[in-house]
């Protein structure tokens, strides 16, 4: 399955809307198999979230958005993951 990282233009959002927007997301999630939201990352200085999904393709990224009301600027197919404990 593709792994995306979605870059999202949000603002400054407080905690509730977070919740809120998180709430959604799952509630989307739940009639959307093979979407799924790994993490996100919370930028408050730069007004972004940075999500990571798996999912089939970049449309149904796209979908899940366009359902949940959440804004989506880019989409970055993963082509591989790395992390530190690979190059000890």
């Amino acid at each position: 399955m593709p792994r995306y990282i979605i870059e999202r233009t949000t603002g400054t959002l407080t905690r509730e809307e977070i919740e809120a927007a998180g709430r959604k997301s799952n509630a989307v999630l739940a009639g959307m198999p093979g979407v799924v939201w790994i993490r996100s990352y919370v930028s408050d200085v730069e007004g972004k979230i940075y999500c990571e999904y798996d999912a089939p393709d970049r449309e149904a990224v796209r979908e899940h958005a366009r359902r949940a009301g959440l804004p989506v600027d880019r989409i970055t197919e993963v082509a591989l993951e790395i992390s530190p404990a690979m190059f000890r």
